[in-house]
């Protein structure tokens, strides 16, 4: 199982380069990553169950100091993509591929 990121600063359209990423389970830190030059990151293996990714929004974001999304892993064995499209007061995210 593999677990990615891709961060976007909908307002600028650039990525958002150097953001620090935090995966949990079970209230437990498992990775934490800094996006790089293209705003993408790798996670460790997270395994099934329930986990988080706490996006630290801060310098992009005035209103946002961090995103947290929640999301399940059902399959262990099939690779999972969490993006978030960033603008200062708005935000989104969704199951990529």
């Amino acid at each position: 199982m593999s677990l990615s990121t891709h961060v976007l600063d909908a307002a600028t359209g650039t990525p958002a380069a150097g953001m620090t990423v935090v995966l949990r389970a079970d209230g437990r830190e498992l990775d934490r990553i800094v996006t790089d030059a293209d705003g993408r990151g790798r996670f460790a293996e997270p395994g099934a169950g329930v986990h988080t990714l706490t996006f630290a929004t801060a310098p992009w974001s005035p209103f946002y100091p961090e995103v947290t999304v929640a999301f399940t892993v059902t399959d262990p064995q099939q690779h999972l993509h969490v993006p978030l499209l960033l603008s200062p007061f708005a935000y989104s995210t969704y199951r990529g591929s």
